[in-house]
């Protein structure tokens, strides 16, 4: 009995010891894998170059030049909603989901399906149909896709001599089409089923259209003269 009780100590003592001598056992538990995927997907705290550069130079630049008595007066950006008409999803439903996946790539965000909102006999339409796609950008991801659109994709359209400094809507915001989506370096001409064109609108809090014309220029948005 005396003996069994001195094994005993030492076997108590070799269990403690245990999770020590196993340090790469939990090096790959799953308590450690949670705090990598933490690492990994940490979200991106950086500000967008455009974003530094409105609140740096342009709104000060817009208030000296229309004479804003207030901060609030000083036009910004709202919102970009970018979309896609698929009139063929009629017919297959393979070139929408492609569509929303073209612009997901090209915005960096998850594109939605949208539909009808009344019929149309002549282009055999019922409501409610499926037959485009569109995503809307706020915050840091407008910024970006602003900035890669101007300084990026325009430039690479063919024979390019501008975009129609007259598609304002009269309460400040922009219209601007672009006839092929492969003008975004993120679209991969030998892999796309169709070249399709889409449709941008830049929301802003401008009054008039002269000053949204005049914000949008001093982002560097590149209008015919």
């Amino acid at each position: 009995m005396a003996e069994e009780k001195k094994k005993n100590p030492a076997k108590t003592a070799k269990a403690a010891s245990t999770p020590k001598a196993s340090g790469k056992k939990n090096a790959g538990s799953k308590s450690a894998v949670p705090e990598a995927k933490a690492v990994k997907g940490k979200p991106f705290t950086g500000v967008p170059r455009l974003k530094k550069q409105y609140k740096e130079e342009i709104a000060p630049a817009l208030k000296e030049d229309f004479n804003y008595k207030s901060a609030m007066q000083i036009p910004r950006l709202v919102k970009i909603v970018v979309s896609m008409g698929v009139g063929e999803a009629l017919t297959n439903k393979k070139l929408l989901d492609v569509a929303i996946s073209e612009l997901s790539l090209i915005t960096g965000q998850k594109a939605v399906k949208t539909k009808a909102k009344k019929s149309i006999a002549n282009f055999k339409i019922r409501q409610g149909q499926e037959i485009g796609a569109m995503v809307t950008l706020r915050g840091k991801i407008m910024y970006e896709f602003l900035d890669r659109l101007v300084n990026v994709a325009l430039p690479r359209v063919k024979d390019f001599r501008g975009i129609n400094g007259n598609a304002f809507d009269g309460h400040g915001n922009y219209a601007l089409g672009i006839t092929e989506q492969i003008i975004f370096p993120e679209i991969d001409f030998d892999k796309i089923e169709r070249v399709a064109g889409l449709n941008i609108v830049i929301v802003t809090t401008a009054g008039t259209d002269r000053e949204a014309k005049a914000f949008l220029e001093k982002f560097g948005m590149p209008f015919r003269k």
